[in-house]
């Protein structure tokens, strides 16, 4: 093994070349990445370079460094979690004798539940897109499917039939079909009818007939929650609301997780301690 494999540069490529192999989601990559950047420009920066060379009061230092730049405890959780994996994966590589993290503890922080939308929120939510016949429909369909806002984003017109949504498999998650309600199919043919003619096969797209990135989608909805006066919210709160008001009716956990594509049940029965109070029985699949 020569020197340059030792560098915490070097190690850092070979960690992210690893997590591609793993069918890591590709934020997750980035986000792990960036961590690990962060974490080596700030040993560098004492001069410390080299694998073997980094101990657990670096570590120490860097959360100390981040809290002092105002990063929040979950912040500094998240971002110590991808410095543990790291380190793991050169220990399990034979590329340090020893995990400098081991020793290293999370901050305390106190996790607060999803945000869930009550009926008189989605409604003004929807009441403020109205006349926005594209982000309407997008705002419909991800209240009542629950995708993904990224699922949402790679739909192309293929995708759509009598059954409902066919949201391909992407890193790691199978494919699945969401069925659609009058509502949720309503909103999306009116939007198709007047969707830009373009040769792109994305369903929601520019007015120039660009793709409509997760940025733009984002952006919009944070706009239409301010409209509609609606604080502490933000997209994936309309995910956490469908699975949510979901459960409240009556839907079994099975169901639930097969439609918003949870790779573990466990994930979905989080949210049944939340409304244990408000489930129904035998009730079917609402319409928000």
């Amino acid at each position: 093994m020569d020197g340059n494999e030792n560098t915490l540069s070097s190690a850092k490529q070979k960690f992210v070349d690893f997590l591609k192999t793993q069918s890591r989601a590709s934020a997750t990559i980035v986000a792990y990445s960036k961590d690990i950047a962060q974490l080596t420009d700030f040993l560098n920066n004492k001069q410390i370079t080299q694998n073997g060379s980094v101990l657990p009061e670096h570590i120490e230092q860097f959360k100390e460094y981040l809290a002092e730049n105002k990063y929040t405890a979950k912040s500094i959780s998240r971002k110590l979690n991808s410095i543990k994996t790291f380190f793991k994966f050169l220990k399990g590589s034979s590329l340090v004798d020893t995990n400098p993290t081991n020793t290293v503890s999370y901050p305390r922080y106190e996790l607060k539940p999803p945000r869930i939308l009550t009926k008189m929120e989605y409604r003004a939510l929807r009441d403020a897109a109205r006349d926005d016949i594209r982000m309407a429909a997008i705002i419909e369909l991800l209240l009542q499917t629950g995708m993904r806002i990224s699922e949402l984003a790679r739909l192309t017109q293929t995708d759509v039939s009598a059954k409902g949504l066919r949201v391909g498999s992407f890193e790691g998650h199978p494919e699945r079909i969401i069925p659609l309600n009058p509502s949720a199919r309503k909103a999306l043919d009116r939007y198709l009818n007047q969707r830009p003619k373009t040769a792109n096969p994305n369903i929601f797209v520019t007015k120039t007939g660009k793709p409509l990135l997760v940025r733009n989608i984002r952006a919009a909805i944070d706009r239409y929650f301010k409209i509609a006066d609606i604080n502490h919210a933000t997209v994936n709160d309309l995910r956490h609301t469908f699975i949510a008001h979901q459960l409240m009716a009556g839907a079994s956990v099975v169901m639930v997780q097969q439609l918003v594509g949870h790779k573990r049940l466990s994930t979905t029965e989080k949210y049944l301690e939340m409304v244990k109070d408000q489930v129904k029985e035998n009730v079917k699949l609402e319409e928000l």
